[in-house]
């Protein structure tokens, strides 16, 4: 297990599932190791990326963060999101997620939310 907590902000998107963002300080010492490189999003602002380590797996750039965020995003600025695709599992209140399909979307799907999302095939141009 890499994280459990209760403490998320849920963040909704047009044509995307929730994604879910977690303290920085949820996460156990050295399990989240910053990585080069950023990307922009156009409500958030610029985010920066981990490399998530937990029992000898290495899995690169599997989580993301927004350590300066635009205006009305503040309380991601000492969060972190994790690709829910890059886990061995997520759940939300006990229920196992599937992921938003893409290879750069986060978000996680339960049985309650409904599609379509953005990132399948054919949804390049929503």
């Amino acid at each position: 297990m890499i994280v459990d907590t209760t403490d998320s902000v849920r963040v909704l998107e047009t044509s995307h599932p929730p994604v879910y963002y977690v303290p920085l300080d949820a996460f156990p010492d050295g399990a989240l190791v910053p990585v080069g490189g950023t990307t922009f999003c156009e409500f958030k602002g610029e985010a920066s990326y981990f490399t998530i380590t937990a029992g000898g797996t290495v899995v690169e750039r599997a989580g993301w963060t927004y350590p300066s965020p635009a205006r009305g995003f503040e309380a991601l600025g000492s969060r972190v999101a994790l690709y829910p695709e890059h886990m061995d599992s997520c759940e939300v209140d006990g229920e196992r997620v599937t992921f938003q399909e893409g290879n750069f979307y986060g978000g996680w799907i339960t049985q309650k939310i409904v599609g379509p999302f953005k990132g399948g095939p054919g949804t390049a141009g929503w």
